[in-house]
């Protein structure tokens, strides 16, 4: 039995990891994958059967899961982010989520003939929009920025709400259920008051604690990420001694105070995190997903099927419709937000336990939970999953679906560059923390970003003006290589680029570690000064369309930088004398070099041939 537990679980990492690889490599919403394998696995082919397999330890193992990735969400909640969000973003939570709440929970009673504390417990796990199965859609469709902060803040601020939510109105339910309604005020009320209380201060306290410790180096660095996991699952286990559900609470709430008390540390944490996240939601989804009996889906009745139509074409665009009034959103804007709004992980943990809370309570209408739930779930994912692109593109919310370029450093020469860029329909965007630096951009009408891409705000800014490369040209080569290590986990490794910083620099052994810079641009000799000295002489930077001939020349001809070439609609491939293989231009593709003026018959002084290449 132990090594079947064993296969099991190994299995299902392979199998969550293998779909998130499919998803990623053909930009397919890997929530889809996910949910469709633990189908196959479970009530399809009969082979995975989580709960029996595991007996007793399978909710309290999904419980600490769930507890992983609710403080994953309160991490990701940032205050002063959230001010600058603007009041749009406020209104999804404060006046969207209980609009949504509301309309879901009479939804649930009137159609599906949910009784009352299923129906509110129903209304308060369709809340959540978790980012969890949002940001990989954004990241995978280029949104306008403002659709897409919309989007990308409502599912970051409503996780951890939401969850909060479900597990208070659990507990109402739970007690009143047990109690009745005259001890429920009397007893109960004033207890689920204090255990709320409880756990807002379990959640508050120790991230005091280890702000202290950390600002006072009294904790070594490689406890630092294991000390705040452990607390995070001490926190919920102990919270949920006193009110189950309140576990919820504490470890989100505690993700929010570290994050808002600004401890210092949590960068290595949050990068951790998130591949933790990606491991424990690709299995957390398979097994709850597999666990599904087929007596659960054989509860997928009509009035399920019409509620679930319901949530999606009333309960969400109405309340978005009212909470977006007077926000400035175009109707455009309104309609797409009111669409798109797929359920995840969260919803389906919650409904997992909570069917059997309410069970044991004596909701005769609890067994409708999990295929009420679910039925959302699947029918969400499934259709805002492979709907979000061409809805976009139909109501002109979409940027361009060419590979986008980033350039850190506005100087003479990369604004030349960018306007080439921009000349040809290639979307590129200067960015630069200096607000006189990017002023020539700006009167050229190229697109601009002042930002420091090593804050955090920096970091968000992009995710919203998505990029699929980056080169970063300041002077400063240092600073380029801890723009490129700092954005390397989010945009992939092979895909920051950075001038170099000087040949001795980059000694595998002497010089800057490879994990702390990015690629070469072109040849080692091809520094900042360089080229700047090269931009000064008139040197300047000139795209033309490949044809046989000078495709097969590209990085192989004197007197000039052949820097880029772009395959339109598919890849950007820069230049670095780091690459394995030599980029190979096809015909058709839109070559960038930098050129002599054409009075210029010479190579410039100190530039070999191999510079020139």
């Amino acid at each position: 039995m132990s090594t079947d537990i064993l296969i099991g679980i190994l299995s299902t990492m392979g199998a969550g990891i293998a779909a998130q690889w499919v998803a990623w490599r053909f930009r397919l919403p890997a929530i889809v994958l996910l949910f469709a394998l633990g189908l196959a696995l479970g009530p399809g082919l009969n082979v995975l059967h989580p709960s029996a397999s595991l007996g007793w330890l399978f909710r309290p193992f999904v419980s600490l899961m769930v507890a992983i990735i609710v403080f994953e969400g309160g991490l990701i909640l940032d205050f002063r982010q959230l001010r600058e969000a603007g009041e749009g973003v406020i209104r999804l939570t404060m006046l969207a989520l209980p609009i949504n709440w509301v309309l879901g929970l009479l939804a649930a009673h009137y159609v599906a003939h949910l009784e009352w504390g299923t129906a509110a417990l129903f209304g308060a796990i369709i809340t959540v929009t978790g980012p969890t199965v949002v940001l990989p859609l954004l990241r995978h469709n280029k949104l306008q920025p403002r659709v897409a902060a919309f989007l990308r803040w409502e599912a970051i601020i409503n996780d951890p709400i939401g969850a909060i939510l479900a597990a208070v109105v659990l507990q109402v339910m739970t007690v009143r259920a047990e109690s009745g309604a005259g001890a429920f005020l009397t007893g109960a009320l004033p207890d689920l008051l204090a255990s709320s209380a409880e756990a807002l201060a379990a959640g508050v306290l120790p991230a005091y604690l280890v702000n202290y410790l950390f600002q006072r180096d009294l904790m070594p660095e490689p406890l630092k990420t294991p000390l705040l996991l452990t607390l995070a699952l001490l926190i919920f286990s102990v919270c949920n001694l006193s009110m189950e559900g309140a576990g919820l609470i504490g470890a989100t709430v505690f993700g929010m105070a570290l994050t808002n008390l600004h401890v210092p540390g949590l960068s290595e944490l949050r990068r951790m995190k998130e591949s933790l996240v990606v491991l424990v939601v690709s299995c957390l989804f398979i097994l709850l997903t597999a666990d599904l009996h087929r007596t659960v889906l054989e509860r997928l009745s009509l009035p399920i099927f019409s509620l679930t139509l319901l949530v999606l074409f009333v309960v969400r665009p109405v309340a978005i419709f009212f909470s977006t009034l007077g926000t400035g959103l175009t109707w455009q804007e309104r309609v797409f937000v009111g669409w798109i709004a797929p359920r995840g992980i969260v919803a389906a943990a919650v409904a997992g336990a909570a069917g059997f809370r309410l069970a044991d309570a004596g909701y005769r209408s609890a067994a409708l939970i999990m295929p009420a739930v679910f039925a959302v779930i699947a029918v969400t994912m499934i259709l805002h999953g492979f709907s979000l692109r061409p809805l976009a593109r139909r109501l002109k919310l979409t940027l361009s679906n060419e590979p986008a370029l980033a350039i850190v450093g506005a100087s003479h020469w990369t604004l030349d560059l960018a306007s080439c860029l921009h000349q040809q329909g290639v979307p590129v965007l200067l960015v630069d923390n200096r607000s006189s630096a990017l002023m020539p951009a700006a009167r050229r009408s190229l697109p601009i970003l002042r930002a420091e891409l090593l804050s955090q705000y920096g970091e968000e800014a992009l995710e919203e003006r998505p990029a699929d490369y980056l080169i970063a040209t300041t002077a400063d080569g240092i600073y380029n290589g801890m723009v490129c290590a700092h954005m390397a986990p989010h945009m992939g490794r092979q895909r920051v680029f950075q001038i170099s910083p000087g040949v001795a620099r980059l000694d595998f052994y002497h010089g800057l570690s490879r994990d702390a810079r990015g690629k070469v641009l072109g040849e080692p000799s091809w520094n900042y000064t360089l080229i700047d000295t090269l931009f000064e002489k008139g040197w300047r930077f000139v795209s033309t369309t490949a044809d046989e001939a000078s495709a097969a020349a590209f990085g192989n001809m004197q007197n000039r930088l052949d820097i880029l070439s772009i395959r339109r609609g598919i890849s950007i491939s820069i230049r670095s004398a780091e690459d394995e293989q030599h980029i190979v231009p096809a015909p058709g593709d839109l070559l960038v070099s930098m050129l002599p003026p054409p009075e210029a018959e010479s190579q410039p002084e100190g530039m070999t041939q191999r510079d020139a290449v």
